[in-house]
């Protein structure tokens, strides 16, 4: 009986170490990672939750319209993903990091820069807490000689099932043709 059970324990972690798809460019999480609720607003001032996350994956970065390289570049990278066919029902969501300065005006007009596609996402921070310290995003604000600040952030990109759930990263820098191969590979394997 226990060698029974012990076979079978064995059969389904094997089972479970093949549903977890290898990327060439990012991590899969071992298991996908339920988020907290939250309760933002998109571009258009709908509401954006937890429950918008789900029916469709997303791709989600981090960062602030006054951002001169990273954000940007990074935007685009993802902007290029809506070349591929078989990635079109990818949902992609830049969540601002800055909201005293990116109001919905502001975020509206930097994520339309980038083409069609793209949601824009706000709260104060407080309302940005849970979803931040769900995907373990990490931020400060850094003050600039003369006056003003700038926002250090997480460079990475959060890969989101179509359940809502975590289940992959990706660190810069990026290929943008692996990362759309590996995003492939999560649609393909609904992981």
């Amino acid at each position: 009986m226990i060698l029974a059970a012990a076979a079978a324990g064995y059969m389904v972690s094997r089972q479970l170490a093949r549903a977890v798809p290898q990327l060439a460019s990012g991590s899969t999480l071992p298991q996908p990672r339920q988020l907290p609720q939250f309760a933002l607003t998109d571009h258009e001032g709908a509401p954006f939750g937890k429950a918008q996350l789900a029916g469709k994956p997303s791709l989600l970065f981090f960062g602030f319209t006054h951002c001169p390289d990273v954000c940007p570049t990074t935007l685009a990278q993802m902007a290029q993903l809506r070349r591929h066919p078989e990635l079109s029902g990818l949902r992609l969501v830049f969540v601002t990091v800055d909201p005293a300065r990116d109001d919905a005006q502001a975020l509206r007009q930097y994520v339309n820069a980038f083409g069609e596609g793209f949601t824009g996402v706000r709260g104060e921070d407080a309302a940005l807490e849970p979803l931040l310290q769900g995907l373990m995003v990490a931020h400060s604000t850094q003050p600039l000689p003369g006056g003003g600040y700038t926002v250090d952030h997480s460079a990475a990109l959060y890969y989101l099932n179509a359940r809502g759930e975590w289940s992959a990263a990706f660190t810069p820098p990026f290929d943008p043709g692996l990362l759309a191969q590996d995003i492939s590979t999560l649609l393909a394997s609904g992981y």
